[in-house]
């Protein structure tokens, strides 16, 4: 049996995000597989937070230099206490920090993680590549992502993907909760559309809007329902657009949900119109519930998807609407039926939760620290 190892995670928050969610899935994983896991959050704890079975140390940092250095020694001192073989870190200020810590704790083995194309601007990335040289390896979800860290110089040396994980015991079809589910919603033989994720700018839901619009001149009984934290001046202009667009009737605001599964069961289709991406979980989450994926061409999505569902370019509303109406216009036929399938054959194969886990915990041991 191998031997355990003891990894601590480092965040910059617990905010309902996906690459939060993939981290405490991945430190949960870890912890069952049997070794000591303890993950560091760096701001305080959030009104809404992922829940996680795994011990949480938040370090309560804000935007002050006094709450900052507060919150390093904290850390330096939390992590002495339990004395990491591998740091893992996410996020941008998760990931300079961590590098920093090795200052005070050169024995540390940190390994950063890039979720995104856009990690920030310039500035950030010279942060990144002032600080590759402290961690001991920089993975990415997914290839569009560890090409635009390399493109940016965020990264000197070679990028390797992990790709996100799906976890298919959460995410399984139910017919009997699917019909729950539109009953409880009162949707009755309507073509109900779902997108999942926060109403920030990255997201566009601006392209979704205008392109359900453009649809509803068409299929006048589609609607649509949108998961996803909506407290954002953003937000606040998506509510007023869905107004401006004569939408009210058929767009519903569902905000924050933890109950992703019933809401995709429910459904009949799933769109993303996210200007830029990592790997979104919210599609692969879609695939495996056998959804058809109508998203665009963005980040790690074209190698999620492959050809289990339909691309189209970013910021282009038109298009956006061409596919959805395709999708409904083609609902019942058989191809249909077969790409449905397919969608979730992919991610059993290529994107299973566990699958990911054994990637991560091997590259855990080719780089761990001695055990204290």
């Amino acid at each position: 049996m191998a031997a355990y190892m003891r990894v601590a995670f480092m965040l910059t928050s617990l905010g309902i995000g996906g690459a939060e969610k993939q981290a405490i899935a991945l430190a949960e994983r870890m912890h069952a597989r049997g070794h000591d896991v303890l993950v560091l959050v760096l701001s305080r704890q959030l009104g809404e937070e992922w829940p996680a079975a795994v011990e949480i140390v938040h370090l309560g940092m804000r935007k002050t230099c006094w709450s900052v250095l507060r919150g390093v020694r904290r850390a330096v001192l939390v992590l002495r206490a339990f004395r990491p073989q591998i740091l893992h870190c996410h996020n941008f200020h998760g990931n300079v920090l961590g590098r920093l810590l090795r200052v005070a704790l050169p024995s540390l083995s940190v390994v950063s993680t890039i979720h995104n194309v856009y990690e920030g601007g310039w500035l950030r990335m010279a942060a990144y590549r002032l600080t590759d040289r402290l961690s001991r390896c920089t993975i990415a979800v997914c290839d569009a992502a560890a090409k635009s860290a390399l493109q940016q110089g965020a990264v000197r040396g070679a990028c390797r993907v992990i790709a996100n994980g799906i976890d298919l015991t959460e995410f399984v079809p139910s017919r009997a909760r699917r019909e729950d589910t539109r009953r409880a919603m009162g949707v009755a033989d309507e073509f109900l559309w779902i997108a999942v994720g926060r109403v920030v700018l990255a997201k566009d839901y601006e392209n979704l809007l205008r392109a359900f619009a453009l649809l509803r001149e068409i299929h006048t009984r589609a609607k649509l329902c949108i998961a996803g934290e909506a407290t954002s001046l953003y937000a606040e202009c998506m509510i007023a657009l869905v107004g401006e667009l004569g939408l009210a009737r058929a767009v519903r605001w569902l905000g924050l949900q933890h109950d992703i599964a019933s809401l995709l069961d429910a459904a009949d289709g799933f769109v993303l119109a996210s200007a830029w991406e990592g790997m979104p979980l919210a599609v692969g989450e879609a695939m495996a519930m056998e959804k058809i994926v109508v998203t665009t061409d963005v980040g790690g999505v074209r190698e999620l998807l492959g050809d289990s569902g339909l691309l189209v370019p970013e910021r282009n509303p038109r298009k956006l609407a061409e596919a959805m109406r395709r999708v409904m216009n083609l609902a019942d036929c058989p191809n249909t039926q077969r790409m449905q399938r397919a969608a979730r054959d992919r991610i059993e194969q290529r994107f299973t939760m566990e699958a990911s886990v054994t990637k991560w915990e091997q590259l855990y041991r080719s780089v761990a620290g001695p055990k204290a």
